[in-house]
């Protein structure tokens, strides 16, 4: 493979300020790399997800996008999602049609679409849900060293292309002050088919938020830690809220990522007309310019 440069873009998703949301590394043009090739390159940027625009197959869509983590390939990512539009967008990308762009990505399709403030959101696609056992409950607890669960709303492992489990606990200060415990998380979460779980408390009417929310990857594909601000896990949030029948309204905001310094802004609302979800949120570049590949990411050493 001979040295040649592609353009390139670290975006920063679900906020308006630098380096308060979640990067995300953006590959514009990923046509003639191969898949051993994009999961280098992610493994490289260390970030949480690296995207590859790509060609569509789809006459439908506008574009393809591929979503790697360090460790593997997703078919569906909600930071990712608006990341790329927004990167795209960015470098001159016209729409088929003005205020809606339609990404081609593992899970099909997925509608975008231009709100009033000039922010994207995309709308959350379908998703397979598995109530936690409650012979599980007592593990859960002990994983999340919180006697702060609300099993009134069961928790719930939901899977929209990035399965999280969603646990609801009774405040946002008690969402915050979670410590878990690693080990027994992985084994919980594991059994029920996800790589993290997602937390969420309410605030009170006059806090930040409607939701503090807090994602705890767990291995697998995810890796470990914290992410910082998670665009699939809170559209697998809004579903839940309707399914559980605790929806706050047609509108509703998430904070997520305090804990880790970060300060990310989540929008959602419910277009029960159209059946849709919209999950939404700012978006900033941070890094703008191309990226060289070259003989070391060949096929027999990527």
């Amino acid at each position: 493979m001979t040295a040649h440069t592609v353009s390139f873009k670290q975006v920063d998703v679900f906020t308006a300020v630098p380096f308060k949301g979640n990067a995300l590394a953006v590959i514009l043009d990923g046509n003639g790399l191969d898949t051993a090739q994009m999961q280098a390159i992610a493994r490289w940027t260390n970030l949480s997800e690296t995207t590859f625009v790509v060609t569509p197959t789809d006459p439908a869509a506008d574009y393809f996008v591929r979503i790697f983590t360090t460790q593997a390939e997703l078919p569906f990512a909600g930071h990712p999602t608006l990341g790329t539009a927004h990167a795209l967008l960015e470098n001159g990308y016209q729409p088929k049609q003005p205020g809606r762009l339609v990404q081609q990505c593992g899970v099909g399709l997925v509608e975008l679409i231009e709100q009033p403030d000039r922010t994207w959101a995309f709308a959350a696609p379908p998703a397979r849900v598995t109530p936690l056992p409650e012979h599980d409950y007592a593990a859960l607890s002990d994983a999340l060293r919180t006697s702060a669960i609300d099993f009134d709303a069961p928790p719930c492992a939901i899977d929209n292309g990035a399965p999280w489990l969603v646990v609801r606990v009774n405040s946002a200060q008690a969402c915050l002050a979670i410590e878990p415990d690693p080990a027994r998380l992985a084994q919980v979460v594991q059994k029920v088919g996800t790589h993290g779980v997602a937390v969420y408390g309410p605030h009170d009417a006059n806090g930040p938020a409607t939701f503090e929310v807090r994602c705890l990857m767990a291995g697998g594909s995810f890796g470990v830690g914290e992410d910082p601000v998670t665009g699939s896990a809170n559209a697998a949030l809004a579903g839940l809220l309707t399914a559980q029948k605790r929806r706050p309204g047609t509108r509703y905001t998430a904070r997520q990522g305090t804990v880790i310094g970060r300060a990310g802004h989540v929008a959602v609302r419910y277009d029960d007309d159209a059946g849709k979800i919209w999950i939404g949120g700012p978006a900033v570049t941070i890094v703008d310019g191309t990226i060289t590949l070259d003989r070391a990411l060949d096929r027999s050493g990527a």
